[in-house]
C-alpha cells in the first residue's frame, strides 16, 4: 500500500514537473514586460467573466498561450488549479503545499504576490523542459478582479532580480 502511495506521489510529482516545466510552445522567450502585460490582460479579462471564462485559458490554441509560456489560473482560497492549458489533469489539484527544491512553498508565494496592488513576481527552483537539474523560474502573478483566482505566467531567467522585475510592473 505505501508503495502504491509513493508512486502517485511520484506521479504527480512528474506532472507538475512537466506541467511547471514552462514547455516550448513556440519560437522565443517571453520577456518580463510580455509576462506582466499578458497577466494584466488576463486578469482583467477573468475579472469580468469570472468562472464562465476558465475554458479560456485551458485551451492550448488560445491567446494565453505565446511564445514558450502561458497563463496559467490559481484559486488561493483553495488551494488549488483552476485552469491550466499545458497539463489540463492538475486542474483541481491541491498544490498549496507543493515546495520546491530549497525547500519554498512556492504557491503560498505566488498567493502573497497576487495580494500585492499590481501584482508581483515570484522566484523558485524548477526544471526547464527537458531536465531533471532545477532552474531559477520567475513568476508574475496578480488578482483577477473580485472574481476568486489568480493568474500568472513565468519564464526562466537566472539574470534579472526580483527588484529588476518589480520595476517592470511600476
Amino acid at each position: 500500500m505505501k508503495l502504491l502511495r509513493l508512486s502517485g506521489v511520484a506521479l504527480l510529482v512528474a506532472g507538475l514537473v512537466a506541467a511547471f516545466s514552462g514547455p516550448a510552445l513556440a519560437q522565443g522567450t517571453a520577456s518580463p514586460q510580455e509576462i506582466v502585460k499578458k497577466v494584466q490582460e488576463a486578469a482583467a479579462f477573468l475579472g469580468k467573466s469570472g468562472e464562465s471564462g476558465l475554458a479560456e485559458f485551458n485551451n492550448k490554441e488560445s491567446n494565453w498561450v505565446w511564445k514558450d509560456t502561458y497563463i496559467f489560473v490559481y484559486d488561493c482560497g483553495k488551494g488549488t488549479i483552476a485552469a491550466h492549458s499545458q497539463q489540463p489533469g492538475l486542474i483541481g489539484k491541491r498544490l498549496a503545499g507543493l515546495k520546491d527544491v530549497k525547500g519554498t512553498l512556492f504557491f503560498v508565494q505566488l498567493c502573497d504576490a497576487a495580494k500585492k496592488p499590481g501584482g508581483a513576481w515570484v522566484e523558485y527552483w524548477w526544471p526547464k523542459p527537458g531536465t531533471m537539474e532545477p532552474s531559477r523560474k520567475i513568476s508574475f502573478m496578480l488578482q483577477a478582479g473580485s472574481s476568486p483566482y489568480q493568474v500568472g505566467a513565468g519564464i526562466y531567467d537566472d539574470k534579472m532580480s526580483l527588484d529588476q522585475l518589480d520595476k517592470v510592473v511600476k
